[in-house]
C-alpha cells in the first residue's frame, strides 16, 4: 500500500514539474511575441507617418 501512495506521489511531482516547464516556456515565448508586435507596430506606425509627410 505504501508504494502505492509513493508511485501515485512521484506521478503527481512529475505532473508538476512538466506544468512548471511548459509555463515557463510559454512566458518566454510571449515575451518574445510582444518584442515582435511592437516592432511590426512600430513598423506600421513610421509608414503612416511618412504617408502623411509625403501628402503635406
Amino acid at each position: 500500500m505504501a508504494n502505492f501512495f509513493r508511485k501515485r506521489g512521484q506521478s503527481i511531482m512529475e505532473y508538476a514539474v512538466l506544468v512548471a516547464v511548459v509555463s515557463a516556456a510559454l512566458i518566454a515565448m510571449s515575451l518574445y511575441v510582444r518584442r515582435a508586435i511592437q516592432a511590426n507596430l512600430k513598423t506600421v506606425e513610421g509608414q503612416v507617418n511618412a504617408e502623411i509627410n509625403e501628402t503635406n
